[in-house]
């Protein structure tokens, strides 16, 4: 079955009960038991599982070529889950450009916990692959990353992770797995923050990881069950509709991303233009073999003034665009990383990093993309 089918048909099934072409909402905590222990069915409680969000579960492992979905109530609780398989004294090597709720939870939670975090440029794999002793457990990737839109080639760190039997998970929430597909090469763990491309309509906060292998599986869903940070079912319902026309607005949001950056790209107040899709991009080659179809509707730029104000007065003045957080909606919208997604990330890391205080970070929706280029041709006026 090919990606297209599968969005909307790929391990789901019709309600046998009533024959509902959508999965009914099971609005319920629980489920009625013929004796102790003895559940009628396959459910006993809705934090365990939930028939809503099995349905979801079954389609996520079937989009990204899995074994086994798991959905969560956000993204960061689904990260949550695979930090929760370390213990203290652990090491973690991760990407050095991350979402700045992943950076916040591992420099000032699980740190704090008496787990080891290296932050790291991974493309030098030779300094990645130094860095790895007895202790390290996990490879942290993110590609593209946010808000640098830097990547990393997924199928050579799997076979440096491989080789020191390390896990190895993957952020894959701005490719989406219309055009990337990590377990394909060589991932175990794929996390997605499914508020964003998968619900796609920015009504739902959610997230999901999908694996291959049953006991990892097993394990994510202890941590998950045990710790409750599942999804509800009408959440569950939103995303899985989401799901089923994903191919369709991705195709839309690479389409007006790859032209809202090369109209960025010649503009005269415009100093960069992160967008994997150009081919002046440093990691564009790296794109073009692991990005199938597209290079996705997120771009980020920083201004020849390099003035913060700038910045802030372009955000100020956007009428199409939405001055907001978050992405992948159906919406565009415009961020400043360093006052907004990333302001829990040190300023002098943000530095070293590369998110500076001109960088704006946009994610390109669905709409008409002479309305798009308008409004930022107006905003730069």
């Amino acid at each position: 079955m090919k990606f297209n089918t599968k969005v909307i048909h790929g391990n789901q099934h019709h309600d046998p009960s009533t024959g509902a072409v959508m999965p009914p909402v099971y609005q319920t905590s629980t489920f009625v038991q013929k004796s102790p222990g003895q559940p009628i069915g396959d459910y006993e409680y809705s934090r365990a599982a939930n028939p809503t969000r099995t349905a979801l579960e079954d389609a996520l492992a079937s989009i990204e070529n899995g074994t086994r979905g798991l959905a969560f109530s956000s993204g960061l609780a689904a990260t949550d889950s695979v930090l929760k398989l370390l213990k203290p004294g652990d090491e973690v090597i991760a990407m050095d450009d991350l979402y700045g709720g992943t950076y916040r939870m591992f420099a000032r939670i699980y740190q704090e916990f008496g787990i080891k975090f290296h932050f790291v440029d991974m493309n030098d794999l030779a300094k990645f692959e130094s860095l790895i002793n007895v202790n390290t457990k996990l490879v942290w990737v993110e590609t593209p990353t946010n808000p640098l839109m830097k990547l990393a080639d997924i199928a050579e760190i799997a076979k440096i992770t491989k080789k020191h039997h390390l896990l190895f998970a993957v952020d894959n929430t701005f490719a989406t797995p219309y055009l990337q597909k990590p377990l394909d090469l060589g991932a175990d763990i794929v996390m997605h923050s499914a508020t964003k491309y998968l619900g796609g309509h920015s009504d739902v906060i959610a997230g999901a990881l999908i694996v291959k292998d049953a006991d990892l599986g097993e394990k994510l869903h202890f941590a998950q069950f045990a710790t409750g940070g599942t999804l509800g079912p009408m959440d569950s319902y939103l995303v899985l509709r989401g799901i089923k026309t994903l191919h369709l607005r991705v195709q839309r949001h690479c389409e007006n991303g790859a032209k809202v950056a090369a109209y960025l790209a010649q503009h005269p107040k415009v100093a960069r233009v992160f967008y994997p899709g150009l081919e002046n991009h440093p990691y564009h080659e790296i794109a073009k073999k692991q990005m199938i179809g597209g290079f996705g509707g997120m771009v980020s730029f920083t201004f020849t003034s390099h003035a913060k104000a700038d910045a802030i007065s372009f955000l100020e003045k956007l009428k199409v665009f939405t001055l907001a957080e978050s992405l992948g909606g159906v919406e565009s919208l415009a961020n400043h990383p360093a006052l907004m997604t990333h302001a829990s990330i040190p300023e002098d890391k943000r530095k070293e990093i590369g998110i500076t205080d001109d960088l704006v970070r946009l994610s390109v929706g669905v709409e008409d993309i002479d309305d798009l280029l308008a409004d930022l041709e107006q905003a730069f006026k």
